[in-house]
């Protein structure tokens, strides 16, 4: 079947395959009955006209289109199992006519799977924080839950200037060369001093104002704003600050506690949180080794990154993208339309990580391969159970519902590339250092 296979560039192979004559007769044969199932001519029945007077008629490609494709997918297929490649991309066909009698040739260009040099794998060193949890972390999540829970109260001296962290109502106006700019005024805006969401600079002048203060403030457009008609100008803006409201955080005690969970007591709310925080920093701890043995055992090895795997997980982040931001109330494209930049400049900021994960989606299966690592039935039944379990279902009927999908293929990869990794870490030479504050 097959005649020979080249590299032709990058991980792109060239196959001739031979269809031998009598299997290219079978297939016209096969056409031909398909063929004439749809035919009507004057003076025979349908689907009962001979071959030859088809043939005669129309001309032998009649036939053509439906045993090529009866003859080229199962010998290209044939072909690849025999040169033992992973494709990774649609193949292009190039072939002559097909001839009665004649044996049939064509070629196949296709991407593959490219082979990768692994580096060491086994042994490798790296640190590892502790994942403890002090009584500095405890207090650190308090003192954020007294800010998640502030109230905002209006200050009431006058005679008291306005700080960082303080929300400042004020009346504004912008001036270019002396003359107002679309959207440049606004009455009792609302802007919190430190939260850099205005103008770099603006923020700043307005520190120790009091109430009812007017004042005058200059500042710079960036290069790179939004309007294009503003960016890089200098503008004035007179501005009044007409309230200034100040956090006021709650004490930590057992009324705060009753009131933001179901613990009565600051101290048993203490020992949950504890509890918590420990498994999240375990979960942390074990994710940054993981991506730590990842990241060396890549940067050893030698691979060609095939663009279109690149391209591939480029859609994947940009999904995962998509995603986020629809749980925002925003779409990839208002966000692009919101920051000036096209789908397409999007796209290439992702590039760099995504040829970072293709190269260790690439290494991570080579070194299953070398391992031998493979997943059995019992494991993905095992991974069923655990998912009807969270979503409080049969497996059975979570089972039908992947297959159907075709994720079944989908998750027994994640398992076994779940194995590689674990696999990096039980032979991984680690050292387990101070948590940084």
């Amino acid at each position: 079947m097959l005649t020979r296979w080249e590299k032709i560039e990058h991980n792109k192979i060239k196959l001739e395959i031979e269809v031998a004559a009598p299997e290219v007769d079978k297939a016209l044969e096969r056409a031909y009955r398909n063929v004439v199932k749809k035919i009507n001519l004057p003076g025979f029945r349908k689907g009962k006209v001979p071959r030859h007077i088809l043939e005669a008629r129309f001309g032998p490609e009649i036939f053509h289109e439906d045993a090529l494709e009866m003859l080229i997918p199962p010998a290209y297929d044939e072909a690849i199992a025999e040169v033992d490649v992973e494709p990774i991309d649609q193949p292009r066909f190039d072939f002559k006519a097909i001839e009665k009698g004649k044996p049939f040739l064509f070629e196949a260009v296709v991407e593959v799977l490219p082979q990768v040099e692994l580096g060491e794998y086994k042994g490798v060193e790296v640190d590892q924080e502790k994942s403890e949890v002090t009584e500095a972390d405890l207090e650190r999540y308090l003192e954020s839950l007294r800010e998640q829970h502030a109230r905002l109260v209006p200050l009431e001296d006058e005679e008291e200037g306005i700080q960082e962290g303080d929300l400042a109502v004020i009346d504004f106006q912008g001036f270019i060369d002396g003359e107002p700019f679309p959207d440049g005024e606004a009455e009792n805006y609302s802007l919190e001093l430190g939260s850099k969401t205005f103008i770099p600079g603006f923020e700043e002048q307005l520190v120790g104002m009091k109430i009812n203060e007017e004042k005058e403030i200059e500042v710079t457009f960036p290069e790179d704003y939004r309007n294009e008609e503003l960016a890089g100008k200098k503008a004035l803006f007179k501005v009044k600050l007409k309230q200034i409201k100040r956090k006021q955080l709650p004490d930590l005690n057992d009324d705060f506690v009753k009131e933001i969970s179901e613990f009565e007591t600051m101290s048993d709310f203490k020992a949950d949180l504890r509890t918590r925080l420990e498994k999240a920093y375990a979960e942390r701890a074990k994710t940054k080794l993981e991506e730590a043995l990842i990241d060396k055992v890549s940067a050893s090895s030698q691979v060609e990154l095939p663009q279109v795997l690149v391209n591939r997980q480029i859609d994947l982040m940009l999904g995962e993208m998509d995603q986020y931001l629809r749980y925002q109330g925003l779409t990839l494209e208002k966000f692009a339309e919101l920051s000036g930049k096209s789908i397409e400049e999007i796209r290439e900021e992702k590039r760099s990580e995504a040829e970072k994960r293709t190269k260790a989606n690439l290494v991570l299966d080579a070194v299953a391969k070398k391992e031998g690592i493979t997943v059995d039935e019992s494991e993905i039944d095992a991974r069923i159970a655990e998912m009807a379990a969270n979503y409080n279902d049969q497996p059975d009927r979570i089972k039908e519902i992947l297959e159907k999908q075709g994720r079944i293929p989908l998750m027994k990869e994640e398992i076994r590339i779940r194995k590689a990794i674990d696999l990096l870490v039980q032979e991984g030479r680690i050292t387990e250092i101070e948590k940084a504050e």
